[in-house]
């Protein structure tokens, strides 16, 4: 019996739940819950514990694995963000050098600050025009690691958050050269390798990847997978970070929806894939004609793209208010330079159809972008550890003012959650005209002055 069958059994059973939650599945008192206080328990007897699985839970990660090709899985309902922070903890425990892609989420940053990790950074070139983060290399892997031999772990973010996939195969050979093992971000990928989806790093060589199952597959906002491979990396040490990490009260309702999307891949994942896939090319050749906006399709550099993700060059902020204004389309991100819409397996011809309309009768009087996408800086003079400078004293000082000080605080471009600047790192000319040409590009409204933290050294 699966998870949801059970969770359906026991709450038709009439049983009296004289423990949590305190909604008891009353939801003709509570009609807010209707729908869902029925299936919300908390680990009583028979449905297993998710945070040490014996049963259910256990049985449930054992399909999971087995459908993405994993040495062993776990299922996470705290996003992937816990599986990436487990996992840099638990291969980083007793110190070394953390090599990692300089836009990884923010929370491999916190990771490492926790952690009192030193990092270091991989810096992948970028499309000149639209400022997307294009493919690292394993060259770039394998110069990284000649020049910080302290290296113990490597992390790569493929795909990204526009699509962007790299050469996991290639990169994980060059980190095993070196004995290092690989973790690899894949929280924008959780149905590669379904249909006729680019290939899974979890089959690539990855020795840790951690997905999303939200962001694109049938499964509830916060619910992810950590898939390890064994080898260079400790499951049980990783899970017992997942452990420290994640909450001791992991929602029923969300572990059900986990198993529920597995059920489904089980029975339907490549079919799905492919009818996705399907749905996606029918609407690149009804915008195929579009003059004003363009569907971005890679650059040089590019080892390959996710077509679930449709980056469009264009004024994005007229866009973004046009759609939703008028044709009730909400976009996943925008800004001067582009627009984001992100599909999923739920997606359709229908609903693409009607958003491929939408774009078309747009077209003609899209406005053009406005100059290109301002660069990143480059990686400023770390002065000081992450964990160092972010508990040191400081001042908030206006932005200008602060060229030559040290960082205490994070200033991020988000999404995805690009840093700017990390704590312990020397605030620079470049760093400031960044930060304002960030704002500039995410906002119409004029740009508030800036102050930034910083640690008093003397």
């Amino acid at each position: 019996m699966t998870l949801t069958d059970k969770l359906k059994a026991y709450s038709e059973s009439g049983a009296v739940a004289m423990h949590m939650p305190g909604h008891k599945r009353n939801s003709e008192e509570f009609p807010w819950l209707r729908g869902l206080a029925d299936r919300d328990i908390t680990e009583i007897h028979g449905f297993d514990n998710l945070n040490d699985p014996e049963g259910l839970f256990r049985d449930l990660e054992r399909r999971i694995a087995r459908l993405w090709g994993a040495g062993e899985s776990v299922a996470l309902v705290n996003g992937s963000t816990v599986g990436l922070m487990a996992a840099v903890l638990a291969v980083l425990e007793g110190g070394g050098e953390l090599l990692m892609c300089r836009d990884s989420h923010r929370c491999v940053y916190h990771a490492a600050q926790l952690g009192k990790i030193q990092t270091r950074y991989l810096t992948p070139e970028r499309d000149p025009a639209l400022g997307i983060p294009l493919s690292v290399t394993a060259g770039q892997v394998e110069a990284a690691l000649e020049a910080f031999p302290g290296t113990r772990l490597v992390c790569v973010t493929s795909p990204t958050y526009e699509g962007v996939v790299s050469d996991i195969a290639a990169i994980a050979g060059v980190c095993h050269a070196h004995g290092v093992p690989l973790l690899v971000d894949e929280a924008h990928g959780a149905h590669l390798g379904f249909g006729g989806f680019p290939a899974s790093s979890v089959t690539l060589g990855a020795d840790v990847a951690v997905q999303s199952l939200h962001k694109t597959l049938p499964s509830l906002t916060q619910t992810a997978l950590m898939h390890i491979n064994p080898g260079l990396v400790d499951p049980g040490r990783v899970r017992r970070y997942v452990a420290m990490l994640q909450t001791s009260s992991p929602s029923y309702l969300l572990s059900a929806s986990i198993d529920g999307c597995v059920d489904y891949l089980e029975r339907e994942g490549d079919a799905a894939a492919n009818r996705w896939l399907s749905a996606l090319q029918a609407f690149r050749e009804e915008t195929a004609g579009l003059e004003n906006m363009r569907l971005w399709a890679g650059a040089e550099g590019v080892f390959a793209l996710d077509p679930s993700k449709i980056v469009i060059s264009a004024d994005g902020l007229w866009l973004a208010e046009a759609l939703r204004e008028r044709y009730g389309i909400e976009l996943e991100y925008a800004c001067r330079a582009r627009a984001l819409a992100m599909t999923g397996m739920g997606d359709t011809e229908k609903s693409l159809s009607r958003f491929a309309a939408a774009l078309r009768a747009l077209n003609k009087e899209a406005p053009a972008r406005e100059g290109e996408n301002p660069p990143l800086p480059g990686v400023p003079r770390q002065v000081l550890p992450i964990h160092e400078a972010a508990v040191l004293p400081g001042t908030l000082v206006p932005v200008e003012d602060a060229i030559g000080r040290v960082a205490g605080e994070y200033i991020w471009s988000y999404p995805p959650g690009v840093p700017l600047i990390v704590p312990g790192e020397e605030v620079t000319a470049e760093t400031v005209r960044a930060v304002k040409a960030a704002d500039n590009l995410h906002s119409d409204r004029k740009a508030a002055p800036y102050s930034i933290f910083c640690v008093d050294l003397r």
